[in-house]
């Protein structure tokens, strides 16, 4: 069994311990009427405009994510959240550098003694969701459901739901084989498709995209094919899978009682992509466990 394969289902009891950590994460993410921009790289950025998306809707104020690897955008923040696994990210850290004074800094991070952290005037530091793979499954998604506890969600049903999911899999992760993958979503599950995408293109090497649910059908929807799968993660729309569907590819919704949890399918699908083509998902070509720049 692979490292990635013990972090996926590690999953659940990963979140319940998270989960502990509600009152500290609502001190930290969700000051009301505090103007915030995220910022992250990879997996962090698409966790970031999750975040983003779920704190605005949720009234907490103002909250914009970015990309740190992009200039700042010119714009005032009372406090720039930094989301980095490592801590070491050098883009993150450059990012924070870059903070004008008397703009609260916040580092979530898996490291507590890493450069980042000790830019950060406030660290949630999630050492526990810390991994040893390469690819990210355990950290950024009990970083989104904290997030969401603290919005004032109550999420506390999602750890047994992954267990249970992880135990009965649905026959998409054990069926035929594809050669394309698509995420669709809407909202802050946006965030996730483009992270369902990213594991399969990182460990198993195969062409993955992912698109807002109803854009898909302004040009996408072209390179649809019967080797394809449409996942429409945590959304639905009976028209557009019917349209999909005409083109010989296979659809499938809401596998899942929760976005969250169909992102953890999602992730062993690609461990499982990973397998039938013969790659091990612990050593992803070109790829390190953070990116760190002279």
């Amino acid at each position: 069994m692979t490292i990635t394969t013990v972090e996926i289902e590690s999953q659940p009891a990963v979140w319940r311990r998270a989960l502990q950590l509600t009152d500290t994460a609502t001190g930290l993410l969700r000051r009301p009427d505090e103007r915030m921009l995220v910022v992250g790289c990879g997996t962090s950025a698409f966790m970031a405009d999750s975040f983003a998306i779920l704190r605005e809707t949720a009234g907490f104020g103002p909250t914009d994510a970015a990309y740190a690897s992009e200039p700042a955008r010119p714009r005032h923040y009372d406090a720039v959240l930094g989301l980095t696994r490592s801590g070491t990210t050098t883009e993150v850290a450059d990012a924070l550098r870059a903070v004008p004074p008397g703009v609260r800094k916040i580092v979530v991070t898996g490291v507590a003694d890493s450069p980042c952290a000790a830019l950060a005037d406030e660290v949630l530091v999630l050492d526990f969701a810390d991994e040893q793979s390469v690819v990210q499954t355990r950290f950024p998604t009990s970083f989104l459901l904290l997030a969401r506890a603290a919005f004032g969600e109550d999420v506390s049903s999602l750890p047994d739901a992954a267990a249970a999911a992880l135990a009965d899999e649905p026959e998409v992760l054990t069926g035929p084989t594809y050669d394309h993958f698509v995420y669709l979503g809407r909202g802050w599950t946006n965030g996730l498709t483009q992270e369902a995408a990213l594991k399969i293109r990182e460990a198993a090497q195969a062409w993955a995209e992912s698109y807002p649910l109803l854009d898909y059908r302004h040009g996408p929807l072209a390179v649809a094919h019967t080797g394809s799968l449409v996942w429409l993660l945590g959304a639905d729309d009976p028209d557009l899978r019917e349209q999909i569907a005409a083109t010989g590819a296979t659809t499938v919704a809401r596998l899942a009682p929760d976005p969250l949890v169909e992102l953890v399918l999602a992730q062993r699908l690609a461990v499982r992509t990973a397998g039938r083509r013969g790659l091990n998902p612990d050593n992803p070509r070109y790829l390190t466990r953070a990116v760190v720049l002279d």
